[in-house]
């Protein structure tokens, strides 16, 4: 089984991804993730990939597209993937397309998680996480149970990411639905597009992925 799992930052993509990786030996290809491993690993892509980074340049279609290729070929038989992040585009959504039917996969669900813009900056710019363990909290919703100190490993230092801030989450909120919109209605158009309510808990945005994939 393949899938895209579509939604803006925050809204639990990676958390569901995951998930489906434990529950069903999945392999999640993260088009962020791959780049590294791939330069790490010092790949013939990755040194293409590292040579353009190294140039300040973005990352070329045809590179992920060979890189998504070399993923999908280290899968085992019978081996589903998830595609977190990627396509973002019209152009890439027709590459996929590509890359899987050369290799004899085609897509089986895209999977928007619906977020309440208003609710999701809530969620993201309340989190913060201890310095020491890396255990993550809430400004609302999950603060320590005793102030200040880490119920998990009792460090009494915390950090918040940069860009979990309003002004932030807006833009990227706002850029997704730019990016991505344009999408939808190509896979739409083949009537494999679902949509979950990513504001729900996460036990019952998970039950509802697997109510859409069980069919």
């Amino acid at each position: 089984m393949n899938i895209i799992l579509l939604g803006p930052p925050g809204a639990g993509k990676g958390t569901q991804a995951q998930r489906l990786v434990e529950r069903h030996g999945m392999r999640q290809l993260s088009t962020g993730d791959m780049l590294r491993a791939a330069v790490k690993a010092g790949t013939p892509v990755g040194l293409e990939a590292k040579a353009v980074m190294e140039r300040g340049e973005l990352v070329s279609d045809a590179i992920v597209s060979a890189l998504i290729g070399e993923e999908l070929d280290a899968l085992q038989p019978g081996q589903g993937a998830i595609f977190d992040g990627y396509p973002r585009t019209a152009a890439q959504a027709e590459s996929l397309d590509s890359i899987l039917s050369s290799r004899g996969r085609s897509l089986d669900h895209v999977i928007e998680l619906e977020v309440n813009e208003d609710a999701l900056v809530e969620r993201i710019t309340g989190r913060f996480t201890c310095a020491s363990c890396g255990k993550g909290y809430h400004d609302t919703f999950e603060q320590p149970k005793q102030p200040g100190v880490c119920d998990k490993c009792g460090s009494t230092e915390f950090k918040r990411r940069p860009d979990d801030n309003e002004e932030t989450v807006r833009t990227r909120m706002a850029e997704y639905r730019a990016k991505t919109a344009p999408i939808l209605p190509i896979y739409e158009a083949r009537g494999i597009v679902a949509r979950v309510d990513g504001m729900a808990e996460m036990d019952a945005v998970t039950a509802a992925i697997e109510a859409i994939i069980a069919g």
